[in-house]
């Protein structure tokens, strides 16, 4: 079976993508140390590394699945599920904890239906929380995205989150 011809119906993976998909393992295929850069890539075009995916990337390297997901599992930047469209970051650092943090976290969890560590169902959200994010004089501090907002609390954190869509 060719490359080309390998294409699992997967719902977060239209038919560019699978041909962008392919390109990139078709380039980087003879190279060595290639599974990386080619799941750095993948994840990039999909936004995270669905089984299917990992399976195709094996194929096209001719690579064993166990291979190519001991490799992902590895390394912290490659995600096995869909992240949402922004992505939060909260410092539970000392400082941010003293000042309240976790009324914030509580907050965005029940108001947009996100779990920490998670995402929310219409993918607009994900929230991870973090132990520091060198901003302490502005506890509690949370990232939108590459936007830092500081002294933040669960009654302005409405307000904060409604401008990202």
């Amino acid at each position: 079976m060719s490359q080309q011809h390998f294409r699992p119906e997967h719902e977060d993976i239209t038919e560019d993508m699978w041909q962008d998909i392919d390109r990139i393992i078709a380039r980087n295929k003879d190279s060595p140390g290639a599974v990386i850069p080619v799941l750095r890539e993948c994840q990039e075009q999909v936004g995270y590394l669905p089984m299917l995916l990992l399976d195709h990337i094996g194929l096209g390297l001719n690579l064993p699945r166990s291979e190519v997901f001991g490799i992902a599992s590895f390394y912290g930047l490659f995600s096995f599920a869909p992240k949402g469209r922004h992505t939060i970051k909260i410092c539970k650092g000392t400082a941010c904890f003293v000042k309240g943090v976790n009324e914030v976290i509580r907050r965005i969890e029940q108001e947009y239906k996100v779990p920490e560590g998670g995402t929310d169902q219409e993918r607009r959200f994900s929230l991870e929380s973090v132990r520091c994010l060198g901003a302490c004089g502005f506890a509690p501090v949370m990232l939108v995205d590459n936007d830092t907002h500081g002294c933040v609390s669960a009654d302005r954190i409405n307000n904060l989150l409604d401008g990202y869509e």
